[in-house]
Order: structure tokens, then sequence, then C-alpha cells
């Protein structure tokens, strides 16, 4: 790669050229986001900067786009990722965080609003913590608890949490096997589970979460309702009567994801979409009026 001392404005958009001949998606976001991080400045300035780089900062830079021209996520490379007001810090057991995500903790935040008084919040599989810091931040009189089945990406949660300076309790948990909550449960449950067929993944997924993101967090094996079944199934011993759960879905699976929590006693209320105007969040309620 090359390390002249170009200016900012050149060596970004070369870095876009680059990128783009070599198939990467968004190369014009990908090399203004990296340059812009590492000057410490907005992105929407990178373009404007006529001054040269220094050779410590390019060969830095050109690193960086050697890495994403390999299709390594730009927030992998930076090791941190942005979701709604947070900066989370990311390892290799922690899920990148993504817009599409901040659509269900909207409708989480909605449910807890329309409560009226603070909740008990449990999110099932919170990686980085992404929906559980936004939750605690958002509504900092909600008690929030968080659960995963990983270690490491509870060490990046209880990180990120406390740079953010928010309070959730964090426990190691698969699923809600082995926990014990204080009280008599919880108001409301959000989860954004394993929900990709492992064995749809080459078609479906790009590169860039196929092969940096965890199989842990992203496969649900060969059923990819598993995660679902079994939230429906084990999670009612947290539940108060009349929770609230809201959960994560992918592409088509929403209507399958509502009769089958019908049918395990979860009454429906609605879905919510994202900013593509896809449906993301499937809504419940535990027992509802019955």
């Amino acid at each position: 790669m090359r390390t002249e001392a170009t200016s900012v404005r050149e060596t970004v958009r070369e870095a876009a050229r680059r990128l783009k001949e070599a198939g990467v998606p968004e190369p014009e976001a990908s090399s203004q986001t990296l340059m812009a991080e590492l000057l410490g400045v907005p992105r929407t300035e990178v373009l404007l900067l006529e001054e040269p780089l220094s050779q410590e900062a390019a060969e830095r830079y050109w690193a960086w786009i050697s890495r994403r021209l390999r299709r390594e996520p730009v927030q992998r490379i930076l090791g941190y990722a942005y979701f709604r007001n947070l900066k989370l810090y990311l390892n290799e057991d922690t899920l990148i965080p993504r817009p599409d995500t901040e659509s269900v903790v909207e409708a989480a935040l909605e449910r807890i609003d329309a409560r009226g008084y603070p909740c008990r919040v449990l999110d099932i599989g919170t990686g980085s913590g992404a929906i559980a810091i936004a939750i605690a931040q958002e509504r900092p009189a909600c008690e929030v608890h968080a659960t995963d089945v990983s270690g490491k990406a509870l060490e990046a949660a209880s990180r990120n949490a406390a740079l953010n300076g928010t309070e959730v309790s964090f426990h190691l948990a698969d699923l809600v096997n082995g926990l014990c909550l204080p009280g008599d449960g919880v108001d409301l449950l959000v989860s954004n589970p394993p929900y990709v067929d492992v064995r749809g993944a080459e078609r479906r997924l790009a590169p860039e979460v196929r092969e940096w993101d965890p199989p842990v967090a992203l496969y649900s094996g060969e059923d990819e309702y598993a995660f679902f079944r079994r939230i429906f199934e084990e999670t009612p011993p947290v539940l108060k009567e009349g929770a609230d759960v809201v959960l994560e879905v992918g592409d088509g699976q929403w209507e399958k994801v509502s009769k089958m929590g019908e049918a395990l006693g979860f009454e429906p209320l609605g879905t919510r979409k994202d900013l593509a105007g896809d449906i993301r969040a499937v809504l419940l309620r535990w027992g509802g009026d019955r």
C-alpha cells in the first residue's frame, strides 16, 4: 500500500477506488469512516481536508484498508461499534450491533413507556450489551438484567456498561437456565437470538458477517426457529403475568414466530419495522388476559 504524503482527501478517494475495484460494499463509507476515526473528526469533514497525512497515520490507514479489502468489517478493524448513543467495544465473542436492532430497542422502550412505571427488564443473549445498555441509558429507572452463554461476551458487555455510565446486571446463563433474579419476575423480555439456519449461511450472508461474527451468536443450527421455540418454552418461569416480549426476527420470520408464540401461551401484539421497512421485531405478551 502506498504511504506517500498525499492529502487526506486524496487518500480517502484512492482508498475508496481500491475498495470499489475489489467489490467491497459501500467503499466510500468504509474509506471515510476509517479516516474519520483515525483522525478523530466527523466523517463529513474528511473530504474537505487538504493537508497531508503524517507517515505514521498513512501507514496505519493503509493497513486498515488492507484489512477491509479482505472483507473484515470496519467495526472489527476499529474494535468498536456505534449503536444509538453508545460506543461499544467488541471482542471475538460479540456480534457487531447493527442499525436494524435499533428498531428492537425502540419497540422495547415503547412497551416500557406503555406500562407507566419502572420495569424489570431481561435481555437474553446480550453479546456486546447493545440492547440492555441502550435501555438502561434511555430508561434509567428500569432495573436491567442481561444473560449470555459466553463469558467473554459478558466481559465486553460489562466493560461497555461501565464506559457508557449505565447499570446492568449481567448473568452467565444459557437463556434463563440457572438464572436467579430478585423479586417476582420480569416485566419485559427482549432478545436478538441466533436465527440463521447454518445450512443457508453461504448463500444468505455476506463475508463480513459469515467470516467475522461469532457462530454461537449467529447460527441457530439447522432450524432457524430453534431459539425462538426455546424462548417461548423456557422463559415463562421468569416472566410476570402479562410481561411483554420483544424479539428480533430475520427476514420473513415474523409470522411463524408470532404463531409459535401464540401456540405456547403468548398473545401476539404486532410487529415493528426497521429503517429499511422490513419487519424486524415481533411483540407478544405472556398470558395476557387469559
